[in-house]
């Protein structure tokens, strides 16, 4: 072999060296070391954060109404009023909903021009 061909081929497999190294590295260090694992979970955690502050309002929310309905007499009154359908004695109601229509079997009808 010539000395030009051995410096070719050593350029060449010196570059191939270089991007092997420069492919194998970043693809190491992302997905085999953890990194894209642990980036994941930090977005699954600030995730976990958000519907940890939410459901803590909605319990604060809970508490209140607890509390008020174990004290308070107006908001026992209302939750009567709307959720058990209760009136004081003396009072008139007024329903203005419209009554559901009551399903009638539909019933076949014959063919024009035939008798019944």
């Amino acid at each position: 072999m010539r000395r030009g061909t051995k410096t070719w081929v050593g350029r060449v497999g010196a570059a191939a060296l270089v991007m092997f190294a420069l492919g194998y590295v970043p693809y190491h260090v992302y997905a085999r070391s953890g990194l894209a694992r642990t980036l994941q979970l930090r977005r699954d955690l600030g995730a976990l954060r958000a519907r940890n502050a939410e459901l803590r309002t909605g319990n604060d929310r809970l508490l209140r109404e607890a509390d008020a309905l174990r004290s308070d007499p107006e908001a026992i009154e209302r939750v009567a009023r709307a959720e058990l359908g209760w009136v004081r004695p003396g009072e008139v109601i007024v329903d203005l909903s419209r009554p559901e229509l009551e399903s009638r079997p539909v019933e076949p009808r014959a063919p024009a021009g035939s008798p019944r």
